[in-house]
């Protein structure tokens, strides 16, 4: 394991090809966004065809990350990536190739289980490629800043390649994909063999965390749609907390879990994830109401929504370069705690938003939105991977992903539902809008919130804050 904090030679290219696998997961979900008005209209979709071809990533990726994560910790972390990126690839070209509605959602469900499998061993593979301490921290944060970059870059490139055809915005993460396989064939070597054999795999525990995450996960979605029925929804929570109690139950019974439940005892750990949850929330929701305003009220383009958006890509700069000297001063408690006090301040920003708004009355919010994700996204991650042991640092991955990837679907859900429910009680748009604004808000505020109890807890203890939440 290189042992310099600067990065040179093999180890930065394996950085590089991860960040770029990162950055094709974020920039792939950011183009189909962009590109959905277009695909309805090519392939003659319904409105709830068209939310399933988003909805069946989502179910994908947050129904197999843990499952990702663990069999990276078993099987190998280079052959979970390289294969699963494979897989990426395959399907992602299916969907280009898509003429009717059935095989985007299969192309989709499938593309959104290969990320499930390939983002958390991508970041087992730095954590377990980089010493711990300040080349770790750095390269995560490279990595996390990239990603980021990605969802917001998206828009822009979204916005370009709907222009030329949609079909496009599937064949270029499928050139992207290609590339990064490649060169990662050639550069990343196994860190260390898999501590168990495939034999000795929990299978129990494997088949009922994926149900019970794909199920709580649809139940998500399912808030999205107030009309398909409570009882249905309710239903289908319940359904994902059964089977989440009886995986504890098999786990508890297991001479080899596929999770050690020890691990949820680490309260940095368990607070990061809060945190996660609570960050992706508040942003994907704040970018879905922001395009909504843009978009349908405002009647801007797609390409000039992505351009609006492009301020608050600011981490891409930042992360890399200030993030890691208040890191290294603060601690990564203090960074995140002052990232999520720019989010707070920016959302409630734009709790005043009008019709008449111009671009310069926005950009404070979007550089604000730049400054939290630089400041939490990335030291989040390397809290929730700080401490863990080397052959459960899959499982670390997973988790912090599962929860940024169940956030994001939350968020969404969460300010559709209420943007709905305002206009149903005869609301006008911006009012509707105002109301919804309510939800990242009030997330970011809980989590500011979990990162200051932490703090506390720490300060209480008298000990100093180098990386914990």
């Amino acid at each position: 394991m290189p042992s310099t904090e600067r990065l040179r030679g093999r180890p930065l290219g394996v950085l590089m090809v991860l960040c770029g696998a990162i950055f094709l997961e974020g920039i792939d979900v950011a183009m189909l966004n962009v590109a959905l008005p277009a695909i309805r209209a090519d392939l003659g979709l319904s409105t709830t065809m068209l939310s399933g071809v988003v909805s069946a990533y989502v179910l994908g990726y947050g129904g197999f990350m843990l499952l990702g994560g663990r069999a990276a910790d078993l099987l190998g972390r280079r052959r979970m990536f390289l294969l699963w990126l494979t897989v990426f690839l395959v399907f992602s070209g299916l969907g280009g190739l898509a003429n009717e509605g059935w095989v985007l959602l299969l192309a989709r469900f499938v593309t959104g289980v290969a990320a499930g499998f390939m983002t958390p061993a991508g970041l087992s593979l730095i954590t377990t490629s980089f010493a711990e301490g300040r080349q770790r921290n750095r390269a995560l944060l490279i990595y996390a800043g990239t990603g980021a970059a990605g969802f917001a870059l998206g828009l822009v490139i979204g916005g370009l390649l709907t222009a030329i055809g949609w079909r496009w915005v599937f064949f270029a993460p499928v050139i992207l994909a290609l590339v990064i396989l490649l060169t990662a064939t050639a550069l990343i070597k196994e860190p260390a063999a898999p501590r168990r054999t495939a034999g000795r795999f929990d299978l129990p525990g494997a088949m009922t965390i994926t149900g019970a995450m794909m199920l709580l996960v649809y139940g998500v979605i399912r808030l999205e749609h107030p009309a398909a029925g409570w009882a249905w929804t309710l239903a289908t929570f319940a359904g994902g907390l059964a089977l989440v109690a009886a995986f504890v139950a098999i786990e508890r019974r297991s001479a080899e879990p596929l999770i050690r439940l020890g691990l949820f005892r680490s309260g940095p750990l368990v607070r990061a994830n809060l945190a996660a949850i609570l960050l992706t929330g508040s942003f994907f929701g704040f970018q879905f109401l922001i395009t909504l305003y843009l978009q349908e009220l405002r009647g801007w383009s797609a390409i000039q929504t992505g351009l609006a958006l492009l301020a608050a890509a600011a981490d891409v700069i930042l992360a890399p370069t200030l993030t890691p000297l208040l890191v290294n001063r603060y601690g990564n408690a203090r960074v995140i705690f002052g990232g999520l006090v720019s989010g707070l301040m920016a959302f409630g920003l734009f709790l005043g938003v009008g019709m008449d708004w111009t671009y310069a009355a926005m950009l404070p919010s979007m550089l604000l939105i730049g400054l939290m994700f630089a400041f939490v996204y990335g030291p989040l991650t390397i809290v929730a991977t700080e401490g863990i042991a080397e052959h459960e640092q899959g499982l670390a991955g997973g988790l912090i992903n599962t929860s940024f990837q169940f956030g994001a679907a939350l968020g969404l859900s969460m300010v559709t539902a209420v943007n709905v429910a305002a206009l149903g009680a005869g609301s006008t748009g911006i009012d509707a809008l105002r109301a919804a604004l309510v939800v990242p808000v009030t997330a970011t505020l809980l989590s500011a919130v979990i990162v200051a109890f932490g703090l506390r807890r720490r300060a209480s203890a008298d000990v100093r804050v180098p990386a914990g939440v």
